[in-house]
């Protein structure tokens, strides 16, 4: 929640009024920096910007309500925990894949701070815990459906 209502909010919003390259302060320059890895982040790209509304409203809306439910041991935790994943999973792809299928133009693979580190490093960050998250959720319902049937009970 953090991450896409103070890195990402910005930015969405720093897209409408004019453009990353063009702007200043610090959250500027974080996708300014990033930006030398993918072009796409510098000037308004249909496409990354739209992700990036639904990334903010939706996964940073669905964040909050994942940390009340966890907080509060709510039944529905394990759902909004596996929609919340895919929708992040989702979003890396439509981030990632149309580019990969044009050769990946705006994509900085040449250089081994941006590539290794700002492109693989911190994107696999957004599929390595969504996929432990998942295979979380997919123990616990586990759990649950024998606890379930174990005790006799049907749903």
């Amino acid at each position: 929640a953090l991450v896409h209502f103070a890195l990402e909010g910005p930015f969405v919003y720093l897209s409408f009024v004019g453009n990353i390259a063009d702007s200043e302060g610090l959250i500027a320059s974080l996708w300014k920096e990033y930006g030398k890895a993918d072009a796409r982040w510098l000037y308004f790209d249909p496409t990354i910007v739209s992700l990036e509304i639904l990334t903010v409203v939706l996964d940073g809306s669905l964040a909050l309500v994942l940390i009340y439910a966890i907080v509060k041991e709510k039944y529905y935790r394990h759902f909004l925990q596996i929609t919340l994943c895919v929708c992040e999973l989702y979003g890396g792809w439509m981030t990632f894949f149309p580019d990969w299928l044009m050769g990946s133009p705006n994509l900085n693979t040449n250089n081994w701070l941006y590539f290794g580190v700002y492109l693989v490093f911190f994107n696999s960050v957004w599929v390595l815990m969504p996929g432990l998250l998942l295979w979380q959720s997919w123990v616990e319902l586990k759990k649950m459906y024998y606890r379930g049937t174990s005790s006799g009970k049907k749903f």
